[in-house]
């Protein structure tokens, strides 16, 4: 019985090659898209769920201020840690992890290495994390303060096949760091990174040392740890944020609008501490998309089955006659559709083995398919029975349901004969292409909107690079630079101006609550910062240049807000241990990514911390200028590789997300555009095929080709008029929820409907058009002859 129904399904696919052609091609290409849509969400919800502990982990953060003024800040201060372990036993095990900014460089004999990730952490990094030493002692990674545990890949780069324990790397030429452990490559679905770690008890003695002997984990005033916990089982999560506040309270007790929150490890890639969106929105969106690809691909076959069931009445009729059950033929219409199925998940798996490479560089990942993985398994497994269910029951029953008599008189019943169902099919497929169309257009707009923003200070034509310890040799190489050809400025900070990075909430001034908790972005600047990136100083006056700039400060406009100063400029203010007044306050400008709101800023003088040396140049002299920047570098940096930034492309490195975002909006867009367009031109041969008497006749009785083809076309763009209809408010719902994550946004114009609505009704038009000018150009005599 199998071998027949497979030999009669496998003749009928045959003998009707257009529409199993389009079937196949629809089916494989929404599987492919499907499936690796799915494999991209899977890897993003499976960021930091190879910890074995994950339920039990989470990151420690601020909350302080109300409406307008609240702040959330993802790092805390040194202290919390330490003495939350010590006093709460609901804490298992607490790592602080803080970026290692002491050092320029590294090297190992006359090997010289720019780090980008180096940590210092503190032993409890190896016990709440799944990061086991493969080399080393694990009771103790760290045995002293000059101890460092790296990753395989960095320790091959260091030492190659040498064994890497107890080797000495330097640091900066003068600080011996002995390898105490090795660790593997952190995972690329890590929400932390790092390939060299260094201890915590380093970081404490330089803080006594700049701090008189004062204790780090004592500290309540800087705010620039990751701090992890590993909490015991059980643990009431929002009780612990109480009494989390309380430790705080107990050493800093003024800070009493400071709230601490607990975001869980397995949220912390795609959430927020308050559980507002940090990518979940993303991943939501494109497994919608990856549903509806899937369910247009479906939609494909079961309107061709089911229109092309009219041309198979007698076939059917005469089964039934001779003694086919209804079952028989269930399963024989099933046989087909798996058959041409089995062909698409082939043509698919090779398609998905050749565009995975594609797909990586589009969302800058790293998947693959490894058979060996359950979850690839389930991916691969639920796309295709699912897929397979949708598309062949519903055809399957309707092609077997109908009684063979009053079928051979053309009496075919509602459901055979009634188009209705397949227009909204059609529908459907169009409302999920016109809202993807939408959403690339108005993605678009915002990235363009991103980059011709004005941010409130010009970034064109500059690049920085790092110089540590300048101090005494800044005015030659300014002087260097300035006397280049085509370098029309130069200046230096203490950080970089695209997305500054520091953060402090040790700060005070006239009038402010004794229990105001505000967190800052202190900038260190020299006294040509403000005029080199055009920023607009709004009242008072710049830094002079002189020795006296350290007891100054500049605010911009969100500080004098948020703090309340009235006429700020000669009023104190104090940042960290340092009094001074404020001389100026600057014109907001954007100190990190268009996502949030800008933060306040205190602009202040403290040379010794600059060591980002900024230059503008123009288009046609840029080499010149940055080869004369390397030649200072060298001189004052022998042996260390020399690099710099434009910060334009700085810049464009903060929305690599969102160009991504659009560059696969697009392509998601084309690909079910093109499925909908083969179901499409499926439906406009049959309608031709079947109306070619009725078209005969027209033409016999004095139809003109342009006639006919509108008779034939017509159908179909009013469904993509109706389409449009109800695409509208869901475009709009959609892409107002993903621009709601950026505090400044373009608005969604209706002129963007307009376009997505008339790219969908060109496309229609021009798919359909040629099956109707074929059937409009058929001599009308070959079309009535067999009357």
């Amino acid at each position: 019985m199998f071998k027949n129904y497979f030999k009669t399904a496998w003749r009928s696919l045959l003998k009707n090659k257009f529409y199993s052609l389009l079937n196949i091609a629809g089916l494989a290409a929404g599987l492919t898209v499907g499936t690796i849509i799915l494999l991209w969400v899977q890897d993003e919800l499976g960021y930091d769920g190879f910890h074995k502990n994950a339920k039990q982990i989470y990151r420690l953060e601020n909350q302080a201020g109300t409406g307008s003024s609240q702040q959330i800040w993802t790092v805390t201060n040194a202290g919390i840690g330490p003495n939350a372990m010590e006093q709460l036993p609901e804490i298992m095990a607490m790592a602080r992890i803080t970026f290692n900014y002491f050092f320029t460089n590294y090297s190992y004999g006359d090997k010289v290495f720019v780090e980008d990730n180096p940590m210092f952490t503190d032993p409890g990094l190896f016990t709440i994390f799944d990061f086991p030493l493969i080399k080393g002692d694990p009771r103790s990674p760290f045995p002293n303060a000059a101890s460092v545990v790296l990753t395989e890949s960095t320790a091959r780069r260091y030492f190659g096949n040498q064994e890497p324990i107890g080797k000495v790397i330097m640091g900066d030429h003068h600080a011996s760091f002995t390898v105490t452990g090795i660790i593997r490559d952190l995972p690329h679905n890590s929400s932390l990174t790092g390939d060299m770690f260094f201890p915590m008890t380093a970081f404490q003695q330089d803080f006594a040392r700049r701090h008189s002997g004062q204790s780090m984990n004592n500290d309540y005033h800087e705010y620039n740890f990751a701090t992890y916990l590993l909490l015991r089982p059980g643990v009431d999560v929002k009780a612990l944020a109480v009494k989390l506040r309380q430790v705080h309270l107990s050493h800093k007790a003024d800070d009493t609008d400071i709230e601490y929150l607990l975001l869980a490890l397995s949220k912390l890639h795609l959430f927020k501490a308050d559980g507002s969106d940090n990518g979940i929105g993303a991943v939501r969106i494109f497994t919608l998309i990856a549903l509806l690809i899937l369910a247009i691909a479906c939609i494909n076959y079961v309107n061709l089955s089911t229109a092309r069931s009219m041309l198979r009445v007698r076939e059917v009729s005469m089964r039934k006659v001779l003694g086919a059950l209804r079952v028989q033929l269930f399963m024989q219409f099933v046989m087909e559709t798996a058959i041409l199925f089995a062909v698409a998940m082939a043509i698919s798996a090779v398609a998905i083995h050749l565009c995975l490479p594609l797909f990586n560089q589009l969302s800058d990942k790293t998947l693959h398919i490894d058979f060996s993985d359950h979850h690839i398994w389930l991916v691969t497994g639920a796309v295709a029975i699912g897929t397979l269910l949708v598309a062949s029951i519903y055809p399957a029953l309707l092609l077997s349901s109908f009684e063979p008599v009053k079928a051979l008189k053309g009496k075919l019943g509602a459901g055979m004969n009634n188009a209705m169902f397949r227009k909204v099919l059609v529908v459907t497929q169009f409302v999920v292409s016109i809202v993807l169309i939408t959403g690339t257009i108005i993605i678009s707009q915002q990235l363009r909107y991103i980059h011709t923003k004005n941010l409130g200070y010009d970034r064109s034509f500059v690049f920085a690079f790092t110089l540590r310890n300048n101090e005494a040799h800044y005015a030659s190489i300014r002087n260097q630079l300035a006397n280049t050809p085509g370098v029309t400025g130069v200046t230096r900070a203490g950080e970089n101006l695209v997305n500054v990075g520091q953060f402090s909430g040790n700060n005070d001034w006239d009038g402010k609550d004794p229990h105001q908790s505000l967190m800052v972005r202190p900038i260190s600047i020299d006294h040509d910062f403000v005029p080199f990136f055009k920023m607009d100083l709004l009242q008072g006056h710049n830094f002079f240049g002189t020795p006296a700039d350290s007891a100054y400060y500049i605010l911009n406009e969100t500080a004098v807000k948020l703090t309340g100063i009235k006429d700020p400029v000669g009023k104190r203010f104090q940042l960290r241990d340092k009094e001074g007044v404020i001389i100026g306050v600057v014109k907001d400008f954007h100190l990190t990514t268009l996502r949030q709101k800008i933060e306040p800023a205190v602009l202040y003088s403290k040379p010794v911390l600059n060591n980002y040396i900024y230059v503008r140049t123009t288009a046609r002299d840029a080499p010149k200028a940055i080869a004369a920047a390397q030649k200072i570098w060298k001189q004052y940096s022998a042996g260390i590789p020399f690099s710099y930034t434009f910060l334009d492309a700085a810049f464009e490195n903060l929305y690599r997300e969102e160009s991504r975002t659009g560059n696969l909006f697009s392509t998601f867009a084309g690909i079910a555009i093109f499925i909908s367009c083969l179901g499409l031109l499926g439906l406009t041969a049959y309608t031709a095929q079947v109306r070619r008497q009725e078209i005969g006749v027209r033409k016999v009785l004095g139809a003109s080709v342009g006639g006919i083809i509108t008779l034939l076309a017509g159908q179909f763009v009013r469904l993509v008029l109706i389409a449009l209809v109800i695409a509208i408010p869901l475009s709009w719902y959609a892409m107002q929820q993903w621009l709601n994550s950026f505090a400044y946004s373009v608005p969604i114009r209706w002129t963007v409907f307009l376009t997505a609505g008339a790219a969908a009704i060109g496309i229609a038009i021009g798919t359909v058009s040629y099956q109707s000018i074929k059937a409009a150009l058929v001599n009308p005599v070959k079309s009535l002859k067999s009357e």
